[in-house]
């Protein structure tokens, strides 16, 4: 379902993927509850009513930059364990892929780290319940790719043989973990950040 609603709003003229910037721009500098939707659509250049063609509320334009957040996590994930073969290798490029993005897709890290909640209760309208539900299958896939990658390392024997379930979680909490804190005119850079997240979580798991 998801899946068709947005292709009905992506043909050529679509301005959904300039809402999902603006909305990103909007949630990560100033936070989902102070950003207002009027303000979203006078920056895309359309009337307030003209969002609900893409989006039927503030919440559901929220869950769909979650579960694009989600969508680029697993293919970053997947790109990197088809391009290693060393099992330390791929689970250094994967963690450090995760902060190779652009400002934006930092953004779009934070606002997916800080409304997890979001995931856990369903929703009465349909097409949010069809987003959260798509956003919760990327967070099982992204796990699964994560605890594979780990699993092939132990049975290698270049990790420490444990619940590759829960080393999964341990290592993508702590990748995950610098969004809450991170600031681009903090005084360690995002390169500087990703190096010394890579080593801890060699740690965690050897």
């Amino acid at each position: 379902m998801t899946t068709d609603v947005r292709t009905q709003t992506e043909g050529p003229r679509s301005k959904r993927r300039v809402i999902l910037d603006a909305a990103i721009d909007n949630f990560g500098e100033l936070g989902f509850e102070q950003s207002k939707w009027a303000t979203i659509a006078d920056q895309v250049g359309i009337g307030q009513t003209a969002l609900y063609h893409y989006f039927e509320s503030k919440v559901h334009c929220l869950l769909t930059i979650m579960s694009t957040e989600l969508e680029r996590s697993l293919a970053l994930t997947r790109k990197v364990i088809a391009e290693h073969d060393d099992h330390e290798a791929t689970l250094r490029a994967a963690a450090a892929a995760a902060y190779q993005g652009t400002p934006r897709e930092a953004l779009q890290a934070r606002i997916l780290l800080s409304h997890q909640d979001l995931l856990i209760t369903p929703r009465k309208s349909k097409r949010e319940e069809a987003e959260r539900q798509a956003a919760r299958e990327l967070v099982r896939a992204v796990e699964t790719e994560w605890a594979s990658m780990l699993r092939r390392g132990m049975d290698a024997g270049a990790f420490a043989d444990r619940d590759e379930k829960q080393m999964a979680r341990l290592v993508l909490g702590l990748i995950n973990s610098i969004w809450r804190w991170y600031r681009p005119a903090g005084p360690k850079s995002l390169s500087q950040i990703s190096d010394d997240v890579v080593e801890a979580c060699i740690r965690i798991v050897t």
